[in-house]
């Protein structure tokens, strides 16, 4: 199977749609999210040579560097998230007839649901960055694209936000609280703030069109 990325936007949203279990939110979340750094980059692209932004073309410079990086680590977290949870899936149908196998199964499920959890929190860490540059964008970008940057902050929260109920979700079901526990906490981190931030940044944007 070719991997998601490299699938159409038609082939993806199909697959969405489809009744397999295989691409949905968590993947959904990474794309949201990447399509936040690559609005980002596209920003910076058009800003950097331009005269009238030379004051700011070094930042512009660094700032398309970190959004370029982030834009490559969503992408690859969208067939993460789809390994993720079809691992998961997979040890459902572990054998459970014996004591020793229900034994297995359940630690393989804990497993898969440790690696399920993990997966969307990272997705949530790199799409909250997608925000914090949004804002330089947002700032200092070629305002003849200026809404791109918008877009790109509302791309990123939804992400983000879309990456936290996976997190949720799946460190619902673990029987290890202290590791579920330590991972929320992870996540509140994460989200708090973000909610003013996008709205701020959004503000930003509003202001300059």
């Amino acid at each position: 199977m070719n991997e998601i990325k490299d699938k159409s936007v038609q082939a993806f949203i199909d697959a969405l749609a489809s009744k397999a279990p295989t691409p949905g939110g968590g993947s959904a979340a990474a794309v949201m999210g990447a399509q936040a750094a690559a609005l980002i980059s596209m920003v910076c692209n058009l800003t950097i040579g331009k005269p009238k932004y030379v004051e700011v073309e070094d930042e512009m410079r660094a700032l398309l560097k970190k959004s370029e990086a982030l834009r490559e680590t969503l992408t690859d977290m969208i067939k993460a998230d789809v390994d993720a949870f079809d691992r998961l899936m997979a040890t459902y149908g572990l054998p459970k007839g014996l004591e020793e196998e229900q034994a297995a199964r359940s630690a393989a499920i804990q497993a898969a649901l440790k690696e399920a959890t993990v997966v969307p929190l990272e997705c949530a860490r790199a799409c909250a960055e997608t925000i914090a540059l949004s804002r330089i964008a947002a700032e200092k970008g070629n305002r003849g694209v200026i809404s791109d940057a918008g877009v790109a902050v509302m791309a990123g929260y939804g992400a983000l936000k879309s990456a936290a109920l996976n997190v949720y979700i799946n460190a619902g079901s673990l029987k290890d609280r202290s590791f579920a526990d330590a991972k929320l906490a992870e996540l509140e981190a994460i989200l708090n703030g973000a909610d003013v931030a996008a709205e701020e940044i959004y503000q930003i944007v509003k202001a300059k069109l």
